[in-house]
């Protein structure tokens, strides 16, 4: 180990003897900073803390009726120590102790250190990952820090150093309910800015024994949050406390770390039908927009209805927002109005009254907690959904993976590359397909780009079940969810209009059944699905793939995201047929080389010359043809030899779109001497009513800068030859 790692890890009885035997130790007598672990090898209960009067300190908790019972004491101390470096190794202990589950802490979980100092990534984070490598060698944790950074235990745990935009809505909200002036509260956050990490938090801070916190090294913020939490407990001694989670996949997984944190339980994370049967002090509400009211319910009907007589609610009007608020003192409510996903969620217009209620209190968070790539990231794929990009506008950051992919399969083979270096990683689409495989475990649900794929094969917990990473997710088993790297699915329900330059739905091919029935507005089926897919397109800490089945919808996104371009070449391959073996023109069209497309149309309509390609998706027409474009000078629209779908130009305006033309001075190496496919723009010379090219510019639309106009004037202009105007790519 080198000097600027090293420490020392000892071990001592924790009993009436220790302060003789510490009180010789060189750190403790000259009052060196140090950490310290206290535990048992009974009950499994641990304590965590830094010092740098060790043996006041101990002798202290030998005293306390509440720690005296542990056992051991295991004491770390280094020349490399500061107060600034043991705050910081205290707070990772904490926080990686109550990740890896062995033991319970009687830690109260306000004032973990966050700050930053010198050298605290360069050395201090080093020096906590040899520590924690001493901790398991000895059998004092369980697992590496890698698996307990992936574990749900970990990432919903209760001892998390907030950020300041939290720190100062949990100060409000003690606050608020300490006071007598309101009655409920509602933060605001979109995917990913902390609002589960903030309920688990809150209610871990309401049930703590406030008498064990060392004021010292509070700030001002948590001074005010301690002193408001004291205030609130002589209000509500020993609250009855619980946390509403509507959808029952979370609520399963908070339960599972309720039941790992000292002064929780899993009985206290309850779906909102058990709230309609007990009074509570107060209620927190996580995902409180997926909330239900009285719309295609199911086999929940009867329940809810149920649950409407026991409140004296009427059957057709009381739903599970106003049952959190009735049977409650006071109700705290995480809300994402972008997250409601389907007409049995509450209507936004019930929590917009609640809001301007005198009685609620509204806060906001707004940074990203998740997603590396940040709020600019958060930014983009809003506006991208809404079709509000500038056209040149493209995303480019190096710390976040946001990426197309041309092929479905590499994107899953990159997906579960990912899942075996890093972990949770996994695939996520909307409902395009029916859940065929739910009744016929050997059916696959999804054909997708030549792969075939089954949806999820359990509702609970998904993310982390044993096959997740060779099955597909929804928006169902993901929501609340973190993930590493998302792949995600953009089914054939959601396409793009490149007329109106915007996101369109096909209804007919959204296989969600009680997400659409009883919508007759089309702009409101395609809020929910786009809510649904900005949702999963927030699950993954480190990147986002996609895989676009709609051909428009991925030109559309190619202009915007970098593109990873299919590295295998046998999909590319034609299947062709005899003119006597097809309708020609009727479904089929004439393949041709770009020669031959240039030699005249007359020439094609020889069916017998050539060979015909069978088409479906469109109605082919009389005067189209398919050729292959080689070459990435198009590859933001017509990726690397794919089979093109052209329309025979025969006149009328050629500005803006792509053409295939001729011309004896172009040398592109794509498709050899005279030809290429390019963006058409002229620049005309009026003169009277009379009017001349000035000159041509054949626009490449290139992700590679390397390629630039071709642009032609004067004498140059005589022999260029538009062949075609561009259709459809059709295989790529």
């Amino acid at each position: 180990m080198s000097e600027e790692l090293r420490f020392e890890l000892k071990e001592y009885s924790f009993s009436d003897s220790l302060p003789s035997l510490i009180e010789q130790d060189y750190y403790v007598k000259d009052h060196w900073p140090v950490v310290y672990i206290l535990s048992d090898g009974k009950v499994k209960e641990a304590y965590i803390g830094e010092t740098a009067d060790a043996a006041s300190r101990l002798a202290t908790h030998l005293r306390n009726s509440r720690k005296n019972h542990l056992t051991a004491v295991h004491l770390v101390t280094s020349k490399k120590f500061n107060k600034s470096a043991t705050l910081d190794i205290e707070s990772n202990l904490i926080r990686y102790f109550s990740g890896d589950g062995k033991y319970k802490l009687l830690n109260g979980n306000l004032g973990l250190s966050n700050h930053n100092y010198f050298q605290k990534k360069e050395v201090y984070w080093d020096l906590f990952q040899s520590l924690w490598s001493s901790l398991k060698e000895k059998g004092i944790v369980r697992n590496g820090l890698d698996v307990i950074d992936n574990s749900d235990l970990f990432k919903y745990s209760p001892y998390k150093a907030l950020t300041a935009e939290q720190r100062l809505n949990m100060v409000d909200l003690v606050r608020i309910l300490a006071d007598d002036q309101y009655n409920a509260a509602v933060i605001e956050g979109g995917a990913g800015t902390g609002k589960s990490i903030m309920a688990v938090y809150l209610v871990k801070a309401l049930l703590s024994d406030l008498d064990d916190f060392d004021f010292s090294d509070f700030g001002e913020e948590e001074i005010e949050l301690l002193e408001n939490l004291e205030v609130l407990q002589k209000q509500f001694p020993k609250p009855k406390v619980a946390i509403v989670v509507p959808m029952a996949s979370f609520r399963k997984t908070l339960q599972t770390v309720f039941r790992n944190v000292h002064g929780l339980n899993a009985k206290m994370v309850i779906g909102p039908a058990e709230v309609s049967r007990n009074n509570y002090d107060i209620l927190l509400v996580d995902e409180s927009h997926r909330l239900r009211q009285r719309k295609n319910l199911g086999p929940y009907f009867k329940p809810f209805d149920e649950a409407n007589e026991r409140l004296d609610l009427p059957k057709d009007e009381g739903n599970e927002l106003d049952w959190v608020l009735m049977q409650a003192e006071k109700t705290i409510l995480f809300y994402d109005r972008d997250q409601s996903i389907k007409p049995s969620d509450v209507d936004y217009e019930d929590f917009f009254e609640l809001k301007e209620a005198p009685t609620t209190f509204v806060g906001e968070l707004r940074s990203q907690f998740r997603v590396k790539g940040g709020t600019n990231y958060v930014d983009f794929i809003d506006r991208l959904l809404k079709g509000k990009l500038d056209q040149s506008e493209k995303w480019q950051a190096d710390h976040y993976e946001f990426k197309l992919f041309e092929s479905a399969k590499e994107m899953v083979d990159a997906i579960k590359e990912n899942d075996l270096s890093k972990g949770l990683s996994r695939l996520v689409s909307g409902y395009s397909w029916p859940w065929i495989s739910k009744k016929n475990q050997e059916a696959f649900d999804i054909t997708v780009d030549g792969i075939l794929l089954r949806w999820n094969t359990t509702n609970i917990d998904w993310v982390n079940s044993s096959n997740a990473v060779n099955e597909v997710g929804c928006i169902h088993t993901t929501q609340g969810y973190d993930l590493n790297y998302a792949g995600i699915i953009l089914g054939k329900e959601i396409t793009y209009n490149p007329d109106t330059k915007q996101i369109e739905i096909i209804k007919e091919n959204y296989h969600d059944k009680a997400g659409r029935t009883g919508i007759n507005d089309p702009a409101v089926l395609k809020d929910y699905i786009l809510n649904i897919y900005k949702t999963i397109l927030l699950r993954a800490i480190h990147g986002t793939y996609l895989y676009a089945c709609d051909e428009h919808l991925r030109n559309y996104l190619r202009e915007h995201l970098p593109f990873i371009e299919r590295q295998h070449t046998e999909a590319k391959k034609l299947r062709l047929y005899s003119a006597e073996e097809v309708t020609p023109f009727e479904d089929s069209l004439p393949v041709v080389d770009i020669k031959a497309a240039a030699g005249g149309w007359s020439d094609l309509q020889k069916h017998e010359e050539f060979q015909w390609m069978k088409v479906d998706g469109f109605v082919p027409k009389e005067g189209q043809f398919v050729c292959q474009v080689v070459g990435k000078s198009m590859n933001k629209v017509i990726p690397n030899g794919s089979w093109c779908v052209f329309e025979k130009y025969t006149g009328g305006s050629r500005d803006g779109k792509i053409v295939l033309v001729q011309h004896q001075d172009i040398q592109e190496s794509d498709f050899g001497a005279g030809y290429t496919v390019k963006r058409y723009r002229s620049e005309k010379q009026v003169t009277g009513e009379l009017w001349t090219h000035q000159s041509i510019r054949l626009e490449p639309m290139s992700d590679d800068q390397s390629y630039s106009d071709l642009i032609l004037n004067n004498d140059e202009l005589e022999s260029l030859v538009v062949i075609g105007v561009f259709r459809y790519v059709i295989i790529w």
